[in-house]
């Protein structure tokens, strides 16, 4: 117990003299998640929630075109552009404006789309009432005509942006093309029943069985989206955590360089109870700098117009694996401070492997978007257990029971750590 409490009180003293060292544990990643949330914040928003500049040429001047312009700016996620220095935009010049990157979207709607239409409904019709028995022809065009909306875009676009823009008027279209099929039926429907009264609308609906998104959570579960803060913060809290190595692996190789850890160990005990009293000290100072970024990201990034983090509802859920985290960082900064032997090898080696670590445990993209192999290797990764039990309990509304397994393999890892530092020590002092 004296060797306990002796550790603890040394560790509190080194890291109070040490300025640099406090700033890299507690500073340093308050500007690091700050930084990441806000330069990641556009590509974690939802395409629904940002206005498009698209440059609009109605080569048709019919119903088609009207209602393409007017369904496209009635949606709230384009603005409609179709005239620029007072003159109208062209195809040409409107092709060139997106080639140069000044404008994202273009979308060219050619001569006579209202008409062909038009066509292809009259047959549609006409094939529907000569099966009824009818006599009623509409007008044709003899010749189908092979018409394409257009749609440019920047070059520097991504193939994602592409794919939901492309989708979102390919719906409308449809949808367009499918009101005036449906008007045209309803006006020989109502030509052919003079019970009819005028203002009937004869309404159709084409959706028998709709589409509706649902929680897949309990009816406590919060409706929190994975945006860049629900990422960023607890992604780049685990990734600050681990770098609780290079104060630890630092103090303990001067221990040995200035006769400090001998006298330590001239207290009577074993071993173990000096690293039980520095495993002790520092996952207390992870947990203490898990929460302080917790605290930025509710309460510091609003301010600067980013979504508040959410925490769940299981906050002894979040303290386990947060303490698990510590444990195992911990336990990695003993046993670099162990094993290598001067400062410049330990901090080295620290830094780099755990850039590495977080590279493929999905701190800096999600392992969803790895390669197959890289997304094995990546679960071997202590740093992807952590953020995947704290997306269990932040996005998923899971406690415990969530997150029991990958706070052992985080404990086990930490506790392997140890026993390996201590083998290494006691084979050094022999």
């Amino acid at each position: 117990m004296l060797r306990l409490l002796a550790t603890i009180r040394k560790e509190w003293q080194l890291l109070l003299r040490d300025k640099t060292g406090i700033i890299l544990l507690f500073v340093m990643p308050v500007v690091l998640i700050t930084v990441m949330a806000l330069i990641q914040d556009a590509p974690f928003k939802d395409y629904q929630d940002i206005r498009f500049d698209i440059l609009t040429v109605d080569n048709d001047h019919g119903r088609l075109g009207r209602s393409v312009k007017e369904g496209l700016a009635s949606g709230g996620q384009f603005n409609i552009i179709d005239s620029l220095d007072g003159q109208p935009v062209t195809a040409e010049r409107a092709k060139q404006l997106v080639n140069e990157g000044k404008y994202k979207i273009s979308i060219i709607i050619p001569a006579g789309a209202t008409a062909a239409i038009v066509s292809n409904a009259n047959r549609i019709v006409n094939d529907i009432t000569h099966r009824m028995g009818m006599s009623v022809s509409l007008p044709v065009k003899k010749t189908v005509d092979s018409l394409n909306v257009t749609i440019y875009f920047d070059p520097a676009a991504k193939k994602a942006f592409k794919g939901a823009i492309h989708q979102s008027v390919d719906n409308f279209l449809t949808q367009v093309e499918t009101d005036l099929l449906l008007s045209r039926i309803k006006q020989q429907l109502k030509s052919k029943d003079s019970t009819v009264a005028p203002a009937d609308t004869l309404a159709i609906r084409l959706q028998a069985v709709g589409l509706k998104e649902q929680s897949t959570g309990t009816a406590k579960q919060l409706d929190v989206i994975s945006n860049s803060v629900q990422h960023n913060v607890p992604a780049w809290s685990i990734f600050a955590m681990f770098f609780i190595v290079i104060p630890i692996a630092g103090n303990m190789i001067r221990e040995r360089e200035d006769g400090s850890l001998l006298r330590m160990k001239l207290i009577p005990g074993s071993y173990l109870a000096i690293l039980a009293g520095k495993m002790l000290f520092f996952v207390g100072v992870c947990v203490l700098q898990f929460y302080l970024m917790m605290l930025v990201g509710i309460y510091v990034l609003p301010l600067l117009d980013l979504p508040q983090l959410v925490m769940g509802q299981h906050p002894g859920a979040t303290l386990l694996v947060a303490g698990g985290i510590g444990l195992a960082a911990t336990a990695y900064g003993i046993l670099i401070g162990t094993v290598f032997k001067t400062p410049n090898q330990a901090l080295n080696f620290g830094a780099i492997s755990i850039v590495i670590l977080s590279a493929i445990g999905g701190i800096w993209i999600p392992l969803e978007v790895m390669p197959a192999r890289m997304q094995l290797l990546g679960h071997l990764s202590p740093l992807s257990w952590g953020l995947d039990a704290i997306n269990d309990i932040y996005l998923r509304n899971g406690d415990v029971r969530f997150v029991w397994k990958n706070v052992l393999r985080l404990i086990l890892t930490g506790l392997a750590m140890l026993a390996i530092a201590g083998w290494v020590e006691k084979r050094r002092m022999n």
